[in-house]
């Protein structure tokens, strides 16, 4: 059984290594691996910080140990290029009645 419900999805949090660089090769079998997790229905959006040597990717998944695997799947982070931390997030919606307003 899934430990998660719709409203979960995981923040994966990209972290640059100091001192690593991105390669243009690199930056192609990263995007190959968004496309497919795209194909697949798990990614939900991503994007590179504009502020921070990092970036967010955001996935639907199965459980927090699916997430950890696509992150470390991610050739940013199995190349060491990057780090990663792995988030567990609730969607705050009507549906859930997060957006009720009452405590």
């Amino acid at each position: 059984m899934a430990e998660t419900d719709q409203f979960t999805r995981y923040v994966i949090l990209l972290n640059m290594n100091e001192g690593r660089k991105f390669t243009q090769d690199l930056i192609q079998a990263h995007v190959a691996h968004l496309r497919k997790l795209d194909q697949a229905g798990k990614l939900v959006l991503c994007g590179p910080f504009l502020d921070y040597a990092g970036g967010m990717v955001i996935v639907q998944a199965e459980s927090r140990e699916e997430a950890e695997e696509i992150a470390k799947r991610d050739p940013f982070v199995a190349s060491g290029t990057e780090t990663y931390e792995v988030r567990t997030w609730e969607l705050s919606c009507e549906e859930n009645n997060h957006l009720l307003g009452t405590p």
